[in-house]
């Protein structure tokens, strides 16, 4: 296993194919190198899982569409397994080195500030060698030649199981350095907490706790044969050099020393091969029952011979003592027969009586029991409908004092405590819910000041989640499809764009038609703000993976890059953040191997823009504009477009002269990883 700092070196260490210089391979390889020696694939069996714990779900990199595999633990043992995993049998070192490329192009990573390419997922190599010990059989007694045969036909052989397990940790970070935000936060959160409870365990071990908590999380469960179990255990910890990381290097020594004063007890696992021993019993038990079935089958025939010849006597006395009754019985049996069928109808037509005089009491019943209900109803109506009335006429006269406070309450913002002041004495006077009703009043103005400050509580984290249950979000769309404001526009987009830095709320605005919206607005707006705010509303959206066909579909990318008619550079800003979300998520899919086709932007003719802004003086612009072309040209389909579009040009200006040294190292790596750029740089003598 490898602990330590993300960016130090765990998957440089376990994980390295060493195809191009075999003194590279990682200890993935090697270990298969001296596994695959020391076997003779006659009589032994090889067999490998490759997995990753990714959100506390474990994975199967080798099937990624098998992503929620449980562990299972024998109750008798302990011993824990993985039975939904994909396990497949390994003959060469050629084929392991397919599935360990395999399984890493399946793998979560993600780009932070301390590692382009961190791993947001721990890794999980399985193997698992079974080998049968013959020859174990002749100490067994031989006075009775019969019953030692059938001793040794009963004696099952004896299979050894061995299992190598070989972890790459997701690396340890702090939130402040790695600066991960979104997503990728939550995948930092689950990370550090999975490492955590790791540490807990390791402290129990190396303490004799009475206590281990190795149930606290799916990687603890996963490792409990290897610290305190019965396994060999070797564990690797990686360290940075730089200073600023003295203390994430402390604590990575301290880890390794704890773990150090883990002891295991090391036992040979050896098992009966019942299921030889099953089939040569079924076998014997087979011809048992095919003899049993050949005399029973015999036996079945004589008694049916003796049936069919008792049988033939029986129906010849039945027929000679039935001819000598019918002569005598005929005329007796007609006339019963005729007074039965009288007797039948007179009893049909009474019931049928009886059932009519019945319906006819409950049909009045009902009718007397319905016409009190219903005087009843009536009353209870007219009731309800002056209480509805008074309640009306209520409601108006507090939306006319709300009204009334609004206005007083958004002049004085700007002379007392300022604006966050003025919009929390705005919440605690007035409440969201009367603040949302405004938003139906017939004044433009009172509707403009009631957006402004569900916009600046939309801006606060905290808030949203009640503005949305409040139904602040329908509100905003409808204000958005209704109204020919533009002041109204401007604001309203402005509060969604604040809602869709959710992820819950970004699937809610695309279920309720609001990219739709949005880029209609876009379509009739020409104020710069109001062409701002729409465009960081729809680059919030941009950066949701589930969300991208529908956000296409519904013409969301074309009305970013319609935006761009506005030149304004803060319109363009936000017009880039959106590609460059879009071309992220779309990498991201690439790389789990859910997408193989062209880039939607691509096919929408954004290129000739990304192009052309790629070295914009602006730096927000360029910025976003360098890392969507570097996302795109992660997607090797495509390197063609962006080839003849001149892109190639921009990546290679990119990885020798941009300012951040991650986007420089992330181009480099996606020019000298595609075959296509790196033939086309050669045919055009580019030094890379």
């Amino acid at each position: 296993m490898a602990y330590g700092q993300t960016g130090t070196g765990k998957t440089y260490t376990l994980a390295r194919l060493g195809e191009e210089d075999t003194a590279a391979r990682g200890i993935m390889v090697r270990a298969m190198e001296d596994v695959l020696a020391d076997v003779l694939l006659e009589t032994d069996s090889v067999s490998v899982s490759y997995l990753q714990l990714y959100m506390e779900t474990i994975q199967d990199l080798l099937n990624p569409t098998n992503d929620n595999i449980s562990i299972v633990e024998d109750p008798k043992s302990g011993d824990v397994s993985l039975p939904g995993a994909t396990l497949v049998e390994i003959r060469d070192q050629q084929s392991f080195v397919e599935l360990l490329r395999l399984g890493e192009l399946h793998r979560f990573a993600a780009n932070t500030k301390l590692n382009t390419e961190s791993s947001r997922s721990h890794a999980i190599l399985m193997v698992h060698i079974k080998r049968s010990i013959k020859g174990r059989d002749s100490a067994l007694s031989s006075e009775n030649c019969s019953n030692s045969h059938m001793v040794k036909m009963l004696k099952p052989p004896i299979v050894r199981k061995g299992k190598l397990l070989v972890v790459d940790l997701a690396g340890s970070e702090r939130i402040d350095k790695s600066g991960s935000e979104g997503h990728i936060l939550e995948e930092a959160k689950s990370i550090n907490m999975s490492l955590s409870a790791l540490g807990k365990f390791i402290n129990s071990q190396a303490e004799n706790s009475g206590h281990v908590p190795f149930r606290d999380s799916k990687l603890t469960r996963l490792l409990c044969d290897s610290f305190g179990g019965t396994a060999r255990s070797s564990l690797v910890i990686t360290i940075g050099p730089s200073p600023r990381h003295r203390g994430e290097t402390t604590s990575t020594i301290m880890f390794g020393q704890r773990a150090m004063q883990v002891e295991n007890v090391l036992k040979l696992k050896e098992e009966f091969d019942y299921k030889s021993l099953s089939r040569r019993q079924n076998s014997q038990l087979d011809k048992l029952i095919v003899e049993h079935e050949r005399q029973q089958k015999a036996f079945e025939d004589e008694i049916e011979r003796l049936t069919i010849g008792e049988q033939s006597q029986i129906s010849d006395a039945k027929r000679n003592y039935a001819d000598a009754l019918e002569s005598s019985q005929v005329s007796a049996v007609e006339e019963v027969a005729d007074l039965k069928e009288i007797l039948q109808k007179e009893s049909l037509l009474r019931k049928n009586a009886e059932e009519e005089v019945n319906n006819l009491k409950n049909l009045v019943a009902l009718w007397k029991t319905s016409e009190e209900s219903k005087n009843s109803e009536i009353l209870k109506l007219r009731k309800m409908l002056k209480e509805e009335v008074s309640q009306k006429e209520k409601l108006e006269g507090e939306i006319a004092i709300l009204q009334s406070q609004l206005l007083q309450l958004s002049s004085h913002a700007d002379e007392v405590n300022g604006e966050k002041a003025s919009i929390a004495k705005l919440f605690d006077q007035v409440g969201l819910h009367k603040i949302l009703s405004l938003l139906e009043a017939g004044d433009a103005d009172v509707q403009i000041h009631a957006l402004k400050d569900v916009a600046n509580l939309a801006a606060e984290e905290a808030n949203q989640d009640k503005i949305v249950e409040a139904g602040g979000l329908t509100s905003l769309l409808m204000l958005l499809r209704t109204s020919e404001d533009e002041a109204i526009h401007r604001v309203a987009a402005g509060a969604i764009a604040n809602l869709a830095m959710n992820e819950t709320n970004q699937e809610l605005i695309m279920t309720q038609g609001g990219i739709s919206l949005l880029s209609m607005t876009a379509t009739n707006a020409e104020d710069p703000q109001t062409l701002r705010m729409v465009a960081g509303a729809i680059a919030n959206l941009c950066g949701n993976d589930k969300l991208q066909t529908k956000l296409r579909g519904e013409g969301g990318i074309k009305a970013l890059l319609g935006m761009v008619r506005c030149r304004h550079p803060d319109v363009l800003a936000q017009v880039a953040r959106g590609v460059a979300n879009f071309a992220k998520c779309e990498s991201r899919a690439s790389s789990q191997g859910t997408k193989k086709e062209r880039s939607l932007l691509i096919e929408d003719g954004a290129l000739p823009w990304i192009v052309q802004n790629a070295n914009n003086e602006a730096s927000p612009i360029r910025r976003h504009i360098e890392l969507a072309l570097c996302h795109l040209a992660q997607l090797e389909v495509n390197t063609k477009d962006m080839i003849s579009g001149g892109a190639l040009w921009e990546l290679v200006r990119i990885s020798q002269d941009c300012s951040r040294e991650d986007i420089r190292t992330l181009a480099h790596r996606t020019l000298i990883s595609s075959p296509i750029f790196v033939a086309e740089m050669r045919r055009l003598r580019i030094n890379y």
